[in-house]
């Protein structure tokens, strides 16, 4: 039978790449790693691992054993800290993801809120996914998805958090500075600053360049929004920001910004959850409050 620690083995390997290391990582000497994994392998009756020089290579069984334990260790992480919050007194513990990058700083008040209305729920904050935030949810290593993105997938519900517009950030001294209303065709000799995200899910370029068949002379992904602020002030990019977030940092750094086009470029802010949890109170309370901070925020 599996177990939490053989999983743990063949995640260790292949993070590490050799044995050593593997070992260290675990806090195991060198000798009792090899003795476990030969055990495993032995109760299993397949190599899982193969020398490839001084590194260790996973072999398919191997492989095999890796995506389990990708997709296992979260869950009974997840579940352990759970259990940590009810032995602490607390009620249980809510788990959000975020694939918003902008939406921190309205985050953190949002979460101060639900806190002090909600005192026995514990928040634990996930960004980073094996996969993706929806198969993060899917797979109940998150509780909620805090996501512009409405995938329509069976067992999520999604709820509206807020609309808002986005604008074009550049410096005050940039050809573009003056402009009122943004064209496609205006951004084809520019480097577009992003967060890393797919270009799929940029909606600069889906709703607003990919139409007219136009892209950015280039796209330069970061994950700092400090930085990305910075190389705009001083013309190494353009950024596009929620206009929210863009008029609490313009004044700080001599920024200006600009509409796209006559009607504007928009985009909204989901709240993604299994249908089987959107009547649980302390999700319907973070939702609310969530609600609440994002109309005083967005609009």
């Amino acid at each position: 039978m599996l177990e939490h620690s053989h999983l743990k083995i063949i995640q260790a390997l292949h993070t590490n790449g050799t044995l050593t290391e593997a070992a260290n990582a675990l806090c195991v000497s060198q000798p009792a790693l090899s003795h476990q994994i030969s055990y495993l392998e032995k109760k299993l009756g397949i190599a899982l691992w193969e020398k490839n020089g001084r590194t260790l290579r996973l072999t398919q069984a191997g492989h095999l054993l890796l995506e389990v334990a990708n997709q296992v260790l979260p869950v009974l992480s997840q579940a352990e800290k759970t259990l940590k919050a009810y032995s602490e007194g607390c009620q249980g513990i809510l788990r959000i993801g975020v694939e918003c990058y902008p939406c921190y700083e309205w985050l953190n008040s949002v979460i101060g809120q639900f806190m002090r209305k909600m005192p026995g729920i514990d928040i634990d904050i996930v960004h980073k996914f094996q996969f993706s935030g929806l198969e993060g949810l899917l797979n109940h290593h998150i509780d909620v998805l805090i996501t512009p993105d409405l995938i329509k997938k069976e067992k999520i519900h999604y709820e509206i958090l807020a609309a808002y517009q986005l604008v074009l950030l550049v410096s005050e001294d940039h050809p573009l500075a003056s402009v009122e209303q943004l064209k496609p065709e205006m951004l084809c000799r520019e480097t577009l600053l992003t967060f890393p995200v797919p270009s799929e899910r940029l909606t600069v370029l889906v709703h607003f360049l990919t139409p007219s068949h136009l892209e950015p002379a280039k796209l330069k992904q970061m994950e700092s929004l400090e930085i990305m602020l910075q190389m705009t002030a001083l013309k190494r990019g353009v950024c596009v920001l929620p206009e929210w977030l863009a008029d609490a940092r313009i004044g700080e750094l001599k920024l200006n910004k600009i509409y796209f086009g006559k009607n504007g470029l928009y985009q909204k802010l989901y709240l993604a959850m299994r249908d089987s949890d959107k009547t649980i109170p302390y999700i319907m309370q973070f939702m609310s409050v969530g609600q609440k901070a994002a109309s005083n925020t967005f609009e």
